[in-house]
């Protein structure tokens, strides 16, 4: 008998449906799924069938894509969702109550779950069909599901083949498995967003920050992929991000992301989650020159920070004259989450050469409000504390704030606002005494 036949059976007695792997699920669970396009999204509708069968379950995901029907705030009671970090389709229920958010460091996540403080009695996620040593590859966000999938009480995988086996400590042996249910709808495709002229002038002056032969991290949005197309005269650069994209494809394709400088894994570019097109995962299936993680080794800040040269690009959504970030929350309301900013605002604060940027256009609501303040709006929640913050860019220009006064830090944020609120910010900063 051939090794993949002896796995066989085992699969076969752990072949289920989406709905009849729900019968593992208990009064008082807590299901955690992989993030974005690593859901199991036939397994989520079921789950959305079901809810009024359990009492008291919570389903936990970092940046859930769809309006699953589970999302429901008269069925809270029932299944009641607790965010890593809000998306568009959980951010309602957290701005009006019905859905929560549990804080926490990207890298830290795995071991919050080993030490028992992040419940994930059922883990579950997509998965690619079972390889002839018994192994189904996670590559799609392997983050915290391989990881919590060693301490759960039961794994769920919906097994698709459009789901690409990728390199890297990505995969779960069958055996530790507990139901397997077979679907082969198409991976949900998130294409680059629309870049304007903000964007552009933005990504203009980040690119000016990268020198040949850095590592990126790059995240998904319209400033990190117009950084991305100002990369072109580049040479020689590395990937070492918690998001693989096509923006980083693209980069890639150009001939501009070679890795062969890079002073950790030469060659190879790591990460712990994919978002992008059906190009991106074909791009992604047994492709040597890339390995999907866990997120305590691509963020971890220490392990981050060896790389010489890291850039971290990140965006947020206003900042003090003291440099403190909110990236998270607009006032009271929730909006995101801490996700993976501060992981490596450190490592490229770490890294010999590194440099740590946050982005952010100079306004929002149509220019009337300026994203530099001289406080956070009252309730804001800050995201990167100002000892961390280095480089902050808006389409006005570049401010370096590590090493820095206070009064320095000011004018410098002062300077690259939106020219309509300087003279007003120049004012609160002098009536405070901040400059």
């Amino acid at each position: 008998m051939s090794s993949a036949q002896s796995f066989q059976p085992t699969y076969a007695r752990k072949l289920t449906t989406a709905h009849g792997a729900l019968d593992l699920v208990r009064d008082g669970d807590t299901i955690v799924a992989g993030t974005g396009v690593g859901e199991p999204p036939t397994l989520f509708e079921a789950i959305g069938d079901r809810r009024r069968e359990w009492r008291d379950v919570t389903v936990s995901q970092i940046l859930p894509l769809r309006p699953h029907s589970y999302l429901d705030p008269d069925t809270v009671g029932n299944v009641r969702h607790t965010a890593y970090f809000l998306g568009a389709s959980t951010r309602p229920g957290a701005q009006e109550g019905w859905a929560d958010y549990r804080p926490a460091y990207f890298f830290e996540t795995p071991e919050l779950m080993r030490r028992g403080l992040f419940p994930h009695e059922i883990v579950t996620a997509i998965a690619s069909p079972m390889d002839q040593d018994g192994y189904l590859y996670c590559s799609l966000a392997p983050d915290y599901v391989v990881p919590g999938a060693a301490t759960a009480r039961a794994v769920i995988l919906e097994v698709n083949p459009n789901v690409p086996q990728a390199f890297g400590a990505c995969k779960l042996h069958i055996d530790q498995v507990s139901a397997v249910f077979e679907s082969e709808d198409p991976i949900m495709e998130v294409g680059l967003p629309s870049i304007g002229p903000v964007q552009q002038a933005i990504g203009g002056y980040v690119a000016e920050l990268v020198s040949d032969a850095a590592t990126l991290q790059i995240g998904f949005g319209a400033i990190p992929d117009a950084v991305v197309m100002q990369l072109r005269d580049k040479k020689d650069l590395g990937i070492h991000s918690e998001m693989f994209g096509d923006g980083i494809l693209s980069l890639i394709e150009a001939g501009v992301v070679t890795n062969a400088r890079k002073n950790i894994d030469a060659g190879l570019m790591k990460a712990t989650f994919a978002l992008g097109t059906r190009k991106l995962y074909d791009f992604m299936h047994r492709n040597p020159l890339l390995e999907m993680h866990p997120v305590d080794v691509t963020n971890d800040p220490y392990q981050a920070g060896r790389h010489d040269n890291l850039i971290s690009i990140n965006a947020t959504l206003q900042i003090d004259l003291i440099g403190q970030c909110g990236s998270e929350t607009l006032g009271l309301v929730p909006f995101s989450g801490t996700g993976g900013q501060v992981d490596f605002v450190r490592a490229a604060n770490r890294s010999f050469g590194g440099k740590s940027i946050i982005v952010m256009p100079s306004t929002a609501k149509g220019d009337t409000l300026s994203r530099i303040v001289l406080a956070l709006t009252s309730g804001t929640q800050v995201t990167t504390g100002k000892n961390d913050v280095n480089y902050v860019v808006t389409e006005y220009g570049v401010a370096q704030l590590r090493g820095r006064t206070a009064k320095e830090r000011a004018r410098a944020l002062i300077a690259i606002a939106h020219p309509d609120f300087r003279d007003e910010l120049t004012e609160q900063a002098q009536r405070a005494h901040k400059l």
